[in-house]
């Protein structure tokens, strides 16, 4: 969630804590990027993430608290 100032703002769902960064690509990579999660059926935003996750753990440098990538759809809610 944004605020109007463009300047992040926490949330209060869970399933939504997820930090909101722009990001600048040139558009060449931006449409390859594109192209590639539409290849394997997901958004550019998950295809980013994965390839930014994949790069941090082959250097050795990912979290091991962090999360599994949210599934695609709406959270279920829990009842």
């Amino acid at each position: 969630m944004l605020s109007q100032s463009s300047t992040p703002v926490a949330s209060t769902n869970k399933t939504m804590a997820r930090k909101q960064v722009p990001l600048r690509l040139d558009p060449a990579v931006y449409d390859a990027i594109a192209k590639w999660a539409a290849d394997e059926a997901r958004s550019t935003n998950a295809q980013i993430e994965m390839m930014l996750r994949e790069q941090l753990r082959k250097a050795g440098r990912l979290p091991k608290n962090i999360g599994d990538i949210p599934k695609p759809g709406r959270p279920k809610e829990n009842l």
